[in-house]
């Protein structure tokens, strides 16, 4: 039977094969580790990396945290007031990345894979990974996309296309009406069906998981040594501060953290080690990075 304590364990070695993988891509430098503890119940690892060759800071956290929802809270998950759970007791556990890069050639890429339950009878799997960069390279996005429609289609052929829309959708900057990068994948409440046990569901969750090292590091291995100048790091610090205002403003994962007492350092540990913020800044026509601003809308067929 699969149980809460087996994905966890599960989640703990996803942990630590990124982590190593991540030093290896960087060459330079090293993870350093943070256990804590939740008030409520349960608590974590935190992992972060800095001031590398390639990575400027990035974080792999996993946590297992559990204890009582309140009512507004429960009520916000379940998206009516009208339950009828025997409790309101939770049990959520998962790994988070998200990786800021040096190099503004170097796409920002984050990734959660997570699972979350009530009652025996009500629980589900969630998460999702997309890539964010400065610069979008369409052979990088045509790349990263198909590696995931590979995934999901290894599963239920109609993963991609929902959950790719799903992710356009999700990270969408409303009051900047552009989309946050190229989009990935993202998915919640995946729950067992006639067609989709827990078990095949945790295999999805552990295949987009282990999907992150070959698709990140050949991304890097492709752009970390392309030269780049002042201007083009400016224009990085910039696409952060948009990467700033997501997390900040609608991030679902970020909101539950803060209202659940999680721990603020490992959840705020997704957003930048520096970001700027240009007033009212309008790039040159037919430059770069007017040709990225171009890229940052929904529905493009990255896999055409």
């Amino acid at each position: 039977m699969l149980t809460k304590e087996t994905i966890s364990e599960y989640f703990i070695a996803l942990q630590n094969n990124i982590c190593t993988a991540i030093e290896k891509a960087d060459g330079k430098a090293k993870f350093v580790t943070d256990k804590w503890e939740r008030k409520g119940g349960g608590g974590g690892t935190s992992r972060v990396i800095q001031d590398g060759n390639v990575i400027e800071k990035g974080g792999v956290n996993f946590s297992a945290v559990h204890g009582t929802l309140s009512e507004t809270i429960l009520s916000q998950i379940l998206g009516t007031t009208n339950h009828k759970l025997p409790t309101t007791n939770f049990y959520a556990t998962g790994v988070s990345i998200v990786i800021h890069p040096q190099s503004p050639m170097v796409p920002i890429i984050h990734m959660n894979v997570r699972y979350f339950e009530i009652s025996e009878n009500e629980f589900w799997f969630g998460g999702g990974i997309d890539l964010t960069p400065a610069y979008v390279v369409p052979d990088d996005a045509k790349y990263f996309h198909s590696s995931l429609k590979k995934v999901c289609d290894k599963f239920d052929a109609n993963y991609y296309t929902e959950f790719k829309k799903w992710a356009d959708d999700y990270f969408f900057i409303k009051h900047r009406n552009e989309t946050r990068g190229v989009g990935g994948i993202f998915f919640d409440k995946l729950k067992p069906s006639a067609k989709h046990s827990k078990e095949n569901l945790f295999e999805f969750v552990k295949a987009v998981g282990e999907t992150f090292v070959p698709v990140y590091t050949e991304i890097i291995s492709r752009n970390k040594n392309l030269a780049f100048t002042e201007k083009e790091k400016e224009w990085q610090l910039l696409r952060r501060g948009r990467y700033v205002e997501f997390n900040l403003v609608y991030d679902k994962g970020t909101k539950f953290g803060l209202e659940t007492d999680g721990r603020t350092e490992s959840i705020l540990m997704s957003l930048p080690k520096n970001a700027s913020w240009f007033y009212n800044f309008s790039p040159q026509k037919g430059s770069k990075e007017e040709q990225t601003l171009a890229f940052l809308k929904k529905e493009i067929n990255w896999c055409a």
